[in-house]
């Protein structure tokens, strides 16, 4: 079993393909189930961001876990596989590892160095979690995924320099301070949304979501970070666009929920909307309105484009060195935990021996003294682990140093072990997740 990554982004889709693609919240476990009953898939966990689709699975062959990575990504999109390939990036094995490792750094991000990402990252781990389809393989790679994404910004400063997805589209938006704002949607990206509007030296936020208890509890944590707030209904959605200077669409919703009916006359007042949503959240018709101005993802790319990543090339390279660092030590890990089992099986194996002859030795020697037969018993066991010692201890070495050997494989085949022996050692309470095959 290896992992699998298979994903379209920013870099390598259109916003048109990534908004068909794109997985809304309270769909991702049913996705998540369909991708852990096909027929090659063990575990699955999946990110889904404003710029990225990614799926992460555990699976047992490579073009077999592909194939239904892609089915599944293609048939949400309501897209031929075809279709959807040429966007499609696939990693495996240890690229998969390198991968993910890269994105929870932020080295992957539209804006290089954003911490946005490790939050996505772990709150994506514990939506698969909850949903079941999380094994021990997952969750190992996550915890570490975690420690590296964090160790790369404390270590490089590359989250100070860079910004995110949301600051980007603030920035464009112009100069802010002493503005009127509103917040349509009360998720994670509402909640950045309005800590960024706070650096700007925003004046006061007005919060609209579907559900107006998320809607009061954003607005309170606004106030108590010193911004006067309220919330609304999205019912009332034109009265809040009235009193606004800029509007902030962030719902994750999978129609477009701010429309042109809702945008008063502006009298020559201008309006910025900063549409963060994937797919769109803003009625292409808004456009079109006068004293309107629409930041999409699609701004924020070009803007990124011409400006250029704002990282240096010394803390991009020190970032990359952790990940390949942290990726090495992750294989290594690996590789000698997978011999560990065997080595389990061939001690066991070794104790069965043992045990047997020193039961032929009190069938041959009944009037054997207790004391004595004990003393034997001791020193046959002795031997039998320092014999064992060294062989195992270093064949774990040789596992860790390399991939190019079996060294489970070969200790079986010495030592005549039970190809099943070594599994049931490795996993005798495995998750269901790893059951299932």
């Amino acid at each position: 079993m290896s992992v699998l990554a298979v994903g379209l982004s920013h870099r390598s889709a259109d916003l048109g393909t990534l908004e068909r693609a794109a997985i809304p919240a309270d769909e991702l476990t049913k996705v998540l189930h369909d991708l852990q009953q096909a027929e090659h898939i063990s575990e699955v966990m999946l990110v889904s961001t404003c710029n990225r689709i990614e799926v992460y699975a555990v699976v047992e062959t490579f073009h077999g876990g592909v194939n239904d990575v892609s089915e599944v990504l293609s048939r949400k999109a309501g897209m031929e596989p075809a279709e959807l390939y040429d966007s499609l990036y696939v990693h495996y094995a240890g690229a998969a590892v390198e991968h993910l490792f890269s994105v929870a750094s932020g080295l992957d991000s539209m804006v290089v160095g954003e911490t946005q990402i490790l939050g996505q990252v772990r709150a994506s781990y514990a939506t698969a979690r909850d949903a079941g389809t999380v094994g021990r393989t997952l969750h190992e790679l996550i915890q570490t995924t975690l420690r590296v994404g964090k160790r790369v910004h404390s270590e490089t400063g590359l989250d100070q320099l860079g910004a995110s997805v949301v600051s980007e589209a603030l920035a464009a938006a112009g100069d802010i301070a002493g503005k009127h704002a509103l917040i349509v949607g009360a998720g994670s990206m509402g909640a950045l949304t309005a800590s960024q509007l706070r650096k700007a030296g925003i004046a006061e936020i007005t919060v609209a979501n579907r559900t107006e208890a998320n809607a009061v509890r954003l607005a309170e944590k606004v106030v108590a970070e010193g911004i006067p707030a309220r919330s609304v209904p999205l019912s009332d959605l034109a009265a809040a666009v009235e009193l606004a200077d800029l509007v902030v669409a962030c719902t994750g919703a999978q129609d477009a929920v701010f429309l042109a009916g809702h945008v008063p006359a502006r009298a020559g007042r201008p309006l910025v909307v900063c549409d963060l949503g994937l797919p769109k959240d803003v009625d292409p018709a808004v456009a079109e309105l006068a004293d309107v101005t629409v930041v999409d993802l699609e701004t924020i790319q070009r803007r990124m484009r011409d400006a250029g990543a704002p990282t240096t090339e010394r803390q991009t390279a020190k970032a990359n060195g952790i990940v390949l660092d942290e990726v090495r030590e992750y294989l290594a890990g690996q590789r000698s935990a997978e011999v560990t089992p065997t080595v389990t099986a061939l001690r066991r194996r070794a104790a069965e021996v043992v045990d047997a002859e020193l039961l032929r030795l009190d069938n041959r020697l009944p009037e054997l003294d207790s004391q004595v037969r004990e003393e034997v018993g001791r020193t046959v066991r002795r031997v039998v682990d320092k014999l064992l010692h060294a062989p195992t201890v270093r064949v774990k070495q040789l596992a860790a140093e390399t991939a190019d050997t079996d060294y489970a494989n070969a200790l079986r085949e010495l030592f005549c072990l039970d190809p099943q022996a070594p599994a049931a050692v490795a996993s005798p309470t495995a998750p269901e997740s790893e059951k299932k095959r």
